[in-house]
């Protein structure tokens, strides 16, 4: 059960509602490297190693679409939503992603750094390892999520929340946090420390972290 967060000044995120209008349905046979797609839905479709460096799309919907080892270094997603997504691997270097929704994703290696995340909502996924080393993240919100291994290291982050997830290691080396919420999750290990400036924590997680805390400073607990 979620522990009850009292009222701060911390900012949550912001994420618009997306609402997709006169999409078509399409099975993805022709898409390819630095397409641009618009108002499109795949369903149940395997674009699994498929070139898509550089693709585009805006206002689009992906049910049931595997996306497992496709080259998707620096594409960009808008005003889309994605359920049920499958990806084994997911390659996503430099991308930029604004106005996003993923619904009950299953991805294992999610490689997305240096990417850009403004207004995203990531809900009910599972992921094993998460690398958003140099990453942006904008108004981000990761809800009732199971990450292995999240990495963040040396990433900037602005209105970040981690709401009701369950955290295996999160690594915040050199990371930049701005109104940062974690009140609400649960971690096993926190690698970097210093990373954690501007981000918030409840009385449970602070008593959690303590040990951890001392051995940063150089305390010796007896």
């Amino acid at each position: 059960m979620a522990r009850p967060r009292p009222t701060t000044g911390i900012r949550s995120p912001l994420i618009d509602p997306i609402r997709l209008h006169g999409i078509t349905d399409s099975d993805g046979a022709a898409l390819g490297r630095g397409d641009g797609c618009e108002a499109l839905r795949f369903t149940g479709v395997s674009l699994g190693e498929r070139d898509l460096t550089g693709a585009t799309f805006e206002e689009c919907e992906f049910v049931g679409v595997d996306l497992h080892d496709a080259a998707l270094r620096g594409i960009t997603v808008s005003e889309s939503i994605f359920t049920d997504l499958h990806a084994p691997v997911f390659s996503a270097p430099r991308s930029t992603w604004r106005d996003v929704r993923l619904d009950h994703a299953r991805i294992g290696s999610m490689e997305a750094y240096e990417a850009t995340l403004r207004s995203v909502h990531i809900d009910g996924s599972k992921l094993d390892f998460v690398n958003l080393r140099n990453a942006t993240l904008t108004d981000v919100l990761l809800s009732n999520c199971i990450i292995d291994e999240l990495d963040l290291g040396s990433a900037t982050l602005q209105r970040v929340e981690l709401q009701n997830c369950r955290i295996g290691t999160l690594d915040v080396t050199g990371a930049r946090c701005t109104d940062v919420d974690l009140r609400s999750s649960e971690f096993s290990a926190i690698h970097g420390l210093e990373g954690l400036r501007g981000a918030t924590i409840d009385d449970a997680q602070l008593a959690l972290l303590a040990p951890l805390l001392a051995a940063h400073l150089g305390i010796r607990v007896e």
